[in-house]
């Protein structure tokens, strides 16, 4: 049975924040699995069951080289019992670039390294490819995924009805996800983590409702996907010395975290608003800045 628990939702209480009208909450996706965390998991489930139900027992996908995806498919496959390969950008990379691709490789997966000038052709190669794997698109964003999320919007308001439900957004589809399961009065809040706005909003689109309403942040890049700054770095140090429990990574969820507790401060926020974070998982990725002493 392809399966996992459902993740706590943890209200933080942050002395940071004692002074504002606003309850924040934390849906802890990060710890549902040692590997197959947050968003991933949940974009991941209903492809797998999908797969499965198929025929398939081969599942093809693609990323970069620090692609939480990658892991979480070769994770997801070693559990439950796929052959798995990644397509990955960059032809001057190998299995022992970077922690992400060493891991996917211990895990089984067939790593394949294209030049990123010729990149586009993995639609060719999903075509040429289609009836021997199952091929989950870049990021695992798709109608399929976008139903493993609104189960997870499914466990949040089984305990709370948020006001708001914020996540960081790379490729749309968790953003996605929770659009779709918003009910009643809650608002859903994306904060990007690359600069192009126009291309992340299309593709939230493209899987939501034409009526869906949502809205993008793009002020908390903090320079591009995957850059950081000092600034971001003190921020989730402190965060982490006030909630002890809870980790953070540079490239989604500190950047999430570090705007909602700027829009907090702001006034963003209505009066005694109930807020939900998504924590995305991504753990794997921190940099070892975060865990130097001062």
């Amino acid at each position: 049975m392809i399966q996992l628990p459902a993740s706590p939702l943890e209200l933080i209480n942050d002395p940071l924040l004692s002074n504002y009208p606003i309850k924040l909450y934390i849906k802890r996706d990060d710890i549902i699995h040692p590997e197959i965390t947050g968003n991933k998991w949940r974009k991941l489930k209903f492809n797998l069951i999908e797969a499965r139900a198929s025929g398939f027992n081969r599942l093809m996908t693609f990323g970069g080289a620090f692609s939480n995806h990658i892991y979480a498919t070769s994770a997801a496959g070693k559990e439950f019992g796929f052959e798995t390969t990644g397509l990955i950008r960059g032809d001057e990379l190998s299995p022992q670039s970077n922690i992400m691709l060493t891991m996917s490789k211990l895990n089984g997966m067939d790593l394949i390294f294209l030049p990123r000038l010729n990149y586009g052709f993995k639609d060719k190669i999903t075509r040429q490819y289609k009836n021997d794997f199952y091929v989950i698109p870049e990021g695992g964003s798709n109608e399929l995924a976008v139903r493993g999320v609104v189960e997870m919007m499914d466990e949040i308001y089984s305990e709370i009805t948020p006001d708001y439900v914020c996540v960081a957004s790379g490729t749309g589809g968790t953003l996605a996800g929770i659009v779709t399961g918003l009910r009643g009065h809650t608002e859903a809040l994306g904060f990007a983590v690359l600069k192009d706005k126009g291309l992340l909003w299309n593709a939230v689109a493209k899987l939501v409702p034409e009526s869906a309403e949502f809205d993008i942040s793009t002020d908390y890049i903090f320079g591009n996907y995957g850059k950081t700054t000092p600034e971001l770095i003190e921020f989730i140090k402190g965060f982490e010395k006030r909630n002890p429990t809870i980790q953070l990574d540079q490239v989604y969820t500190g950047k999430m975290m570090f705007g909602v507790y700027d829009l907090i401060q702001k006034g963003y926020f209505k009066e005694n608003s109930t807020i939900v974070v998504v924590h995305t998982g991504g753990l794997l990725g921190r940099c070892k800045e975060l865990d130097t002493q001062n």
